[in-house]
């Protein structure tokens, strides 16, 4: 978190790069009460952890796949990986400006 102006937070996401392994591709439909059904998938990722992400994994908040950035819902510590689990489309906040 960075304090934006005097009382305001933000959180500030810093981007690092890790290769993984799919360890499981999966898709399913979750219906709401929007027109439109929104996608989700299930898939696992497992990534060799470095210090930064073994000290951090609990403030991971997306995975870039396919093209797309996915909400992580779930990490499993397996030393010396990290097995990320995703769920629906990360929205980002737009930043602000000032």
């Amino acid at each position: 978190m960075v304090e934006t102006r005097p009382g305001v937070w933000d959180e500030k996401i810093t981007e690092h790069m890790y290769f993984g392994d799919l360890t499981r591709n999966t898709r399913r439909l979750q219906s709401t009460e929007t027109l439109n059904d929104d996608i989700n998938i299930a898939n696992e990722i497992s990534i060799v952890a470095d210090p930064f992400a073994n000290e951090n994994f609990h403030a991971m908040r997306y995975v870039g796949f396919m093209g797309a950035k996915w909400k992580i819902s779930n990490v499993e510590v397996q030393y010396p990986r990290l097995i990320l689990t995703v769920g629906g489309v990360y929205n980002e906040q737009a930043s602000e400006t000032t």
